[in-house]
């Protein structure tokens, strides 16, 4: 058993630092407007998932998942908005990383655990203890600050933020295997990104072929760059438990905030630090009330 989750959090770390790193990958794409960018991985995250799908003989579990999804219209078409909201999140992050937000949207990821138990409280009927009450609290007060601070409220961290908790949120209501889940969600969204490169080489707009080799190879290889931390979580996710995931999911925005301000020289003065410290201290407070939380119910189930 031990063995195992040590697999699973090896396999959920691997997925968190590809996340992490993805910034410099999307960098490497700064020349392509982010429409195209997000156009090639919706397109060929369906392509390489399917394949995955294919290789694993999980065909016909596909299959069945369509068909399930179909006679149960209110889960179809939920499913499908999840596919649109994902899609708006994924074109959001392109754009921020490649115009230099990095920092904003490390924040977006930061507080994106916070909206999703705020959103699990009306409408899953969740509860709060009173340390993450106070959790929430200190979040807001950094969040304010930063908000002052800048002199506008940071509409993309909490766009980024929002979209990804409604998305979960959706996704939860909706048990499906991830990598198949992804196959399905783009499936949804590729006739649209079809009739849009269509477009882009009609009118001679597209990079793609039109630019170089390098160019057209990372393009493709978007997804790839989409699937392989999908898997990676995957598997980590069955072996380790929730609060574990919970705490581990900060390494990706840590990285990100890391690349924007030593890397791409993004800033980040006194106030920032002071907002984010604050937002550290609420999510430690957070993750550490649901440990013990976790615990008290391992005990408690032991005792039964």
């Amino acid at each position: 058993m031990l063995e195992n989750e040590r697999q699973g959090v090896i396999w959920a770390i691997g997925a968190y630092l590809v996340w992490g790193v993805l910034p410099i990958y999307w960098k490497w794409l700064g020349h392509v407007p982010s429409s195209e960018i997000l156009t090639s991985r919706v397109l060929w995250a369906f392509v390489f998932t399917l394949l995955f799908v294919v290789v694993m003989r999980n065909s016909k579990l596909l299959l069945i998942d369509i068909q399930t999804l179909w006679q149960n219209q209110k889960a179809f078409w939920s499913l499908f908005f999840a596919s649109a909201l994902i899609s708006a999140n994924w074109f959001l992050y392109i754009w921020a990383v490649n115009h230099n937000h990095l920092v904003e949207t490390s924040l977006g990821y930061y507080i994106n655990p916070l909206i999703s138990v705020l959103l699990g409280i009306f409408f899953l009927k969740e509860r709060l203890t009173a340390a993450q009450k106070i959790a929430f609290v200190i979040a807001l007060v950094g969040v304010i600050i930063l908000t002052i601070s800048y002199g506008r409220f940071p509409w993309l961290a909490f766009a980024l933020a929002i979209s990804f908790a409604i998305y979960g949120l959706m996704k939860k209501t909706i048990p499906l295997d991830a990598v198949r889940g992804l196959t399905i969600e783009t499936l949804f969204i590729v006739p649209f990104a079809l009739i849009y490169y269509i477009y882009l080489f009609v009118t001679n707009q597209a990079i793609m072929f039109h630019d170089n080799l390098q160019t057209d190879l990372l393009l493709v290889l978007t997804g790839l760059a989409t699937a392989i931390p999908l898997v990676l979580f995957a598997k980590g996710a069955q072996r380790i438990p929730l609060y574990m995931i919970g705490f581990l999911q900060y390494i990706a925005p840590t990285s990100m905030l890391f690349l924007g301000v030593i890397i791409y020289g993004e800033t980040f003065n006194a106030i920032d630090f002071l907002s984010f410290s604050l937002i550290w201290l609420a999510l430690i407070l957070f993750t550490v009330s649901k440990v013990m939380e976790a615990r008290t119910r391992k005990l408690k189930l032991a005792k039964l």
